[in-house]
């Protein structure tokens, strides 16, 4: 399954930067460095390795939690209307390598526009990419019931809560690094990337959430 590869390339990559700073500092997302020194790779790489192990634990629990759901579950449903059981779940994988590397570019695009002449801004991790997937699992599964903490919830309600409460703080943020080192913003948009992409894949289930939502 793709979503092993992912954990196991995610996990291997971080721990070994751990070690490593010179190769982390290479990896990470610097648009200074993109812009100026055409260091492209860096829109990609960044997201596989995390600034230390709480940071990798929560985002490898997160995609361990949704991953596999929407790769091998919610995708293969999708496309076995229209396919064969062989097929759907090949293009199942495909539509699952897009969801998560579209949201790592999605996840870094504002920031990169907004820093590229800034050498001193920095980020690493899939928490961008990650939020694509939940995103696209809400999108298909809004009435599932999801956990606030111990607070249950409608999946909906939480994706839009956790939209809201994105945004605010990406917008409160003060600029200095130490305040906040969340990506709020790379959350929001990797979130909405995976909310228009999985419609995309599926228009019909854009009416199909709001008749769940409002069922």
């Amino acid at each position: 399954m793709v979503t092993n590869t992912f954990i196991v390339v995610i996990l291997a990559f971080s721990i070994y930067c751990f070690y490593d700073k010179s190769l982390m500092s290479k990896y990470l997302f610097h648009p200074y460095s993109i812009k100026h020194n055409r260091e492209h790779y860096r829109f990609l790489t960044h997201a596989f390795i995390h600034a230390d192990y709480m940071h990798l634990g929560l985002n490898l629990f997160s995609l361990w939690m949704f991953g596999y759901m929407v790769e091998e579950d919610n995708f293969v449903y999708l496309f076995s209307f229209k396919h064969d059981e062989e097929t759907a779940i090949k293009l199942a994988r495909l539509a699952y390598i897009g969801l998560f590397t579209g949201g790592i570019y999605a996840a870094s695009i504002t920031e990169y526009f907004r820093n590229r002449n800034n050498p001193h801004y920095s980020s690493l991790g899939a928490s961008g990419a990650i939020e694509a997937v939940i995103f696209s699992y809400i999108v298909i599964n809004p009435s599932q019931t999801l956990y606030f903490f111990v607070v249950p919830m409608p999946a909906w309600m939480l994706g839009v809560l956790f939209l809201l409460a994105s945004y605010y703080m990406s917008k409160r943020k003060t600029g200095d690094p130490e305040a906040d080192k969340i990506g709020h913003e790379a959350h929001f948009w990797g979130a909405i990337f995976g909310v228009f992409y999985t419609i995309a894949l599926e228009p019909s289930l854009a009416l199909e959430f709001v008749k769940k939502v409002f069922h």
